[in-house]
């Protein structure tokens, strides 16, 4: 009895040094591993505020000062609000026109575009039907095309059908996105459980029923990705529109900017716009990070739902 006593204190004792030892590795190694990914985050906030930095304080300054200060300091004179007037009296406003047309062609073709890559991605994802592979297959060698090899051809069928110089030469492109379509498929094959579709098969709800009152809710944060992602590529688009558009009342910031910064430079210090053009600029990218602000708290409401699920 004695020496099953002393056994049991003894075995236990020997193993706690063990337990502890298997405790402490692994902490080690998670410091080390979020020590070295610290480092690099930071290292990607600077590579990426960088260019932000040097639009806000270059849009600050005066021509004068444009080229004979530091770039991420301020100048002399304080000239934002100067600059920003004289921004939007160039031409009689037309930088706030060109602001509309963006807004107009890029939240148009986010809504579209989001939503026809949501209804495609789920019907990929839930449906078996004649042809599935394939047409997946081909929407997957769709992606690997670059936009710019359809500029051409895009604007010669647009001609041909009496549209260009308008809106929609430039909306219409837009709405087809199949990388938005891979995406929507890949998400919407987790996150729509099948059980939940057949029960509303056996209550009676129609296909589109189920999709519009049950399958979209679900789908929320892949659809905001796919709506930000169709948001910035057609806001930051420049050849397509350059393409399709002849009318100065039509163009997008983009492009609008570009013969904006062509002035200034083809005038031979006559007509200096270089802080009027950087201004621009950077009020241009306003609309974007309110929109990501925005819309970021439906990836954190998503990923939260996902967490208590599981």
């Amino acid at each position: 009895m004695t020496a099953h006593q002393a056994t049991i204190p003894e075995t236990a004792l020997s193993r706690k040094p063990s337990h502890r030892a298997r405790r402490r590795r692994p902490a080690n190694r998670a410091k080390r591993r979020s020590s070295f990914l610290t480092v690099v985050m930071w290292l990607c906030v600077v590579y990426f505020m960088v260019p932000l930095i040097w639009l806000f304080m270059s849009s600050t300054k005066d021509n004068s000062d444009l080229f004979t200060t530091f770039g991420l300091w301020f100048g002399p004179d304080f000239n934002l609000f100067q600059n920003i007037v004289e921004v939007f009296a160039y031409k009689d406003g037309i930088y706030l026109r060109w602001t509309l047309n963006t807004i107009l062609y890029a939240g148009v073709s986010a809504i579209g575009a989001t939503l026809l890559a949501t209804m495609a991605g789920y019907a990929f994802a839930k449906y078996t039907f004649p042809g599935n592979k394939l047409l997946f297959s081909v929407t997957l060698g769709a992606i690997m095309i670059p936009l710019t090899a359809l500029a051409i051809p895009t604007y010669l069928l647009f001609s041909s059908m009496g549209i260009t110089n308008t809106p929609w030469s430039v909306i219409l492109p837009s709405l087809v996105s199949p990388f938005s379509v891979f995406l929507m498929r890949v998400y919407a094959a987790d996150a729509v459980p099948i059980s939940l579709l057949e029960a509303g098969r056996v209550d009676g709800a129609g296909e589109f029923r189920i999709f519009w009152q049950v399958a979209l809710r679900l789908l929320a944060p892949g659809m905001v990705t796919v709506m930000l992602f169709t948001l910035v590529a057609t806001w930051n688009n420049y050849l397509l529109p350059l393409i399709m558009l002849n009318s100065g009342d039509l163009l997008p910031l983009t492009v609008g900017l570009a013969q904006l910064q062509a002035t200034s430079a083809a005038g031979g210090g006559a007509q200096a716009l270089f802080s009027t053009v950087i201004t621009g600029a950077f009020l241009s990218i306003i609309p974007l990070i309110i929109a990501f602000l925005y819309l970021q708290r439906f990836w954190q409401t998503g990923l939260a739902t996902g967490g208590v699920k599981g």
